[in-house]
């Protein structure tokens, strides 16, 4: 079995719990209008890995990771490529090394049923808090992520809940209050992370001759941020 890879990250601090193996799949099924990553939606493309080959690499940084770190497998979308995450994830619970997945939360299967029960953790978007937009700017009904926060929840699966704050589309106090409501009704919910949208990837966009639809929002504030944060609190 082989998968597709974008790139590794030896040492990530911010996907998840502890120093982290970060693991970007390459394709994606989604074209959100914040994609940090353009160059991993393609499918089929990327250099060629079996699970045995990648679990050799990040155990070379396995003293590293400590109690709480381990492998984040992120994307693009890792669910496309269930079957070879499932058995990379197996090898690391075999040695010991905590597992966790950053999605989308976009597709359901038997495959992706089969790859959660090797998850420690889940890392799962909630891009927007409301169906219109999650059509308009993600190309997918907020049903999805819902549908899949519901397995999660029978299957007992620590999530974070994780969303991009762009100004003037996800940075207003009903949103956060939606979001709050969200991560209470689920008991396996142990974090909300708000991220603040970024532009430094519109070189990207550009190498690749494609018009980054989400530069005119710009960058929320720290002080937007901070508010935000607050409103979570409560």
């Amino acid at each position: 079995m082989k998968g597709y890879i974008h790139s590794f990250q030896s040492l990530g601090a911010a996907d998840g719990p502890g120093i982290r193996f970060v693991v970007f799949m390459q394709g994606c099924n989604l074209r959100c209008g914040c994609c940090h990553n353009p160059d991993t939606w393609e499918c089929n493309v990327g250099k060629e890995y079996t699970p045995e080959e990648v679990f050799e690499t990040l155990k070379r940084y396995k003293t590293y990771f400590g109690k709480d770190g381990g492998i984040t497998v992120s994307g693009g979308e890792p669910l496309l490529q269930a079957e070879f995450v499932t058995e990379l994830f197996r090898l690391c619970k075999d040695d010991g090394i905590n597992t966790c997945l950053d999605t989308s939360g976009s597709i359901m299967n038997d495959q992706v049923l089969s790859l959660l029960d090797e998850c420690d953790r889940v890392l799962l978007d909630i891009k927007y808090t409301d169906d219109e937009s999650y059509r308009k700017y993600v190309g997918c009904s907020l049903k999805k992520p819902i549908e899949f926060l519901d397995i999660l929840q029978q299957k007992g699966i620590p999530t974070w809940l994780r969303q991009v704050t762009i100004p003037t589309l996800s940075d207003d106090e009903e949103n956060i209050k939606r979001l709050r409501y969200i991560a209470k009704e689920y008991l396996c919910v142990e974090k909300v992370e708000l991220l603040p949208f970024r532009t430094i990837c519109k070189s990207k966009y550009d190498n690749m001759g494609l018009e980054f639809p989400f530069e005119k929002y710009g960058v929320p504030s720290k002080e937007t941020m901070n508010k935000l944060n607050e409103l979570l609190l409560f």
